[in-house]
């Protein structure tokens, strides 16, 4: 593989259970920031910044772990990572107006391009890729 077939800036953050959600969202858009996107592209840092919530609140609330939270960029995709220590994979579900919760992940198939979960063998990683609009 040559030197310039790839580029890619990330970024790591282990967010334990008593950490907030907001904790994660402030951290993710101070990398998002610094990529540029708060200005160049404001709707889908909020979009990447819901997704996020939804998913730290998943491996919080749904699987009692702790969330690792992995942001990459590689020139095409933002690479939004969640990983936590439950094996149960999360699927959509129809929302229930008999109960509050339930909707994160229709709302992160909704908000991200592509999004995929799979299992590994400490538990889990959720990943959902998002593309800025194109300028110009």
């Amino acid at each position: 593989m040559s030197e310039s077939s790839l580029r890619a800036v990330g970024w790591a953050r282990s967010l334990p259970l008593n950490s907030s959600v907001k904790t994660a969202r402030d951290w993710a858009r101070e990398h998002l920031t610094s990529l540029g996107w708060a200005e160049s592209a404001p709707e889908t840092v909020d979009d990447v910044l819901l997704t996020i919530s939804e998913l730290v609140t998943n491996a919080h609330v749904h699987a009692n772990s702790a969330a690792d939270l992995v942001l990459t960029w590689d020139s095409s995709c933002l690479h939004v990572t969640v990983h936590d220590r439950s094996r149960r994979l999360p699927v959509p579900r129809p929302a229930d107006t008999e109960r509050p919760g339930g909707r994160g992940m229709l709302l992160v198939d909704a908000l991200a391009d592509t999004w995929q979960t799979r299992p590994c063998p400490d538990g889990k990683i959720v990943h959902a890729c998002f593309r800025p609009p194109r300028t110009g």
